[in-house]
């Protein structure tokens, strides 16, 4: 309250033809303990209340509530978005930024990946596919964050600076308590091996070293508030989810799965079908949440299947917000194969008659048996923004192989 009483005090002059409302950039407000509460009773009893005010933060904590003490009539009367996501660049932002000369195919609709309009988009980028590809593996490799992509596509290696910034964050945020320094490399290492799979949290704790399993599951509650992580629950074939089923956790930038490699001698560098996985998968999150507001918060975005087999599908359909009402999104299964890719359909085929594969360098849109359609994460529709762009140089379906991975952003 202070530091609004002091800004408000400083800037009296501009009241001197009348009261003024003042527009408040509030960085990093996260880190201070009880800040929702405190912009709450500053909003209800004081002139702020009808100031403009832009809060950031890297983090979501639970035990502030941001929705009823913000949100509630207390975030203006606009249909704008009040809560945005600022992760780092999806590979569409990537493409624009260090591959300009690369087509942009159009927006999909993550309900409409194999639709007509979508192979139609594809077949127009379809002469840049080799680009694409390489652009795809270049964007595992960097991630998205600027000075990641910067280093990387003029260097031609990571900036050991930034990724010790990046340690520095997460060890902040993540594993405060810790006073050594391999905790946090170990983890996200641990986390990246295991990511194509639920997570036994159980047996992942113990093989870390963690004094307890809660120990455990509070790092990993911290890693999901500071959006460096993302959970992809079980889900049923209506895409509810599965009570009491293990999660799969997803690393939300690429470059976060090669922090321990990069930073300690002897560990494995990431596995690109995994990195793939998580790409996909939370560029499907993000536009989901684009779509639908809150979604991302709420964890209720992305969910995978698994079939009575034991096989799983790694990206399974769940309700979407579309213009003709909830709409499935389209099954995704990751592959990093160059050939084999049908074997790797049977499991969507056999489950939704229909999905995609995203493979490392096919491109299939006339599979003999259906109708052509698109791909893995998801674009936009009416709605807001998203864009499809090919996903690892190649996506393959049943009724349709894909090269593209649609993602989005939020304006």
């Amino acid at each position: 309250m202070r530091a609004l009483k002091l800004g408000r005090e400083l800037t009296r002059s501009v009241d001197s033809a009348g009261l003024r409302p003042r527009v408040w950039l509030l960085d990093e407000i996260t880190q201070i303990k009880g800040w929702a509460t405190t912009l709450k009773h500053a909003r209800d009893n004081t002139l702020f209340g009808g100031d403009t005010v832009v809060a950031t933060g890297s983090s979501w904590r639970p035990d502030e509530d941001v929705e009823g003490n913000l949100l509630a009539g207390r975030a203006g009367t606009t249909g704008l978005r009040r809560l945005r996501l600022q992760l780092p660049m999806t590979f569409r932002e990537y493409v624009a930024a260090a591959r300009p000369n690369l087509p942009l195919p159009p927006v999909i609709h993550p309900a409409a990946l194999m639709s007509e309009p979508a192979k139609a988009a594809l077949d127009t980028v379809m002469f840049a596919i080799d680009d694409y590809d390489l652009a795809w593996q270049a964007h595992l490799t960097s991630g998205g964050f600027p000075r990641s992509v910067h280093a990387v596509e003029t260097t031609g290696g990571h900036d050991s600076a930034f990724l010790d910034d990046l340690h520095a964050w997460l060890r902040r945020d993540v594993d405060p308590e810790s006073t050594g320094q391999e905790s946090i490399i170990h983890l996200l290492a641990s986390l990246a091996r295991r990511a194509a799979s639920p997570l036994d949290r159980t047996a992942t704790s113990a093989a870390l070293g963690y004094a307890s399993k809660s120990t455990f599951e509070r790092r990993l509650a911290r890693l999901v508030a500071s959006f460096a992580a993302v959970w992809c629950p079980q889900r049923d074939d209506r895409g509810r989810p599965v009570s009491g089923a293990q999660s799969k956790l997803y690393l939300t930038d690429p470059i976060l799965a090669w922090i321990p490699s990069l930073l300690r001698s002897g560990l494995d560098a990431p596995d690109f079908t995994t990195l793939t996985e998580q790409v996909l998968a939370t560029a499907v999150a993000r536009r989901l949440d684009d779509l639908e507001p809150g979604r991302w918060i709420a964890g209720d975005t992305i969910g995978y299947l698994r079939t009575g087999s034991g096989n799983e599908i790694d990206l399974t359909p769940v309700p979407t917000a579309t213009s003709a009402g909830p709409q499935p999104t389209t099954p995704i299964e990751a592959k990093w194969v160059d050939g084999g890719w049908r074997k790797e359909a049977l499991t969507i085929e056999g489950r939704f008659a229909a999905g995609i594969v995203a493979t490392k360098t096919i491109l299939d849109t006339n599979h003999p048996h259906g109708p052509s359609r698109p791909p893995s994460s998801p674009p936009s529709s009416a709605d807001r923004q998203a864009v499809m762009t090919c996903n690892s140089g190649r996506v393959t379906s049943r009724y349709s192989l894909w090269t593209t991975a649609c993602e989005s952003h939020s304006k």
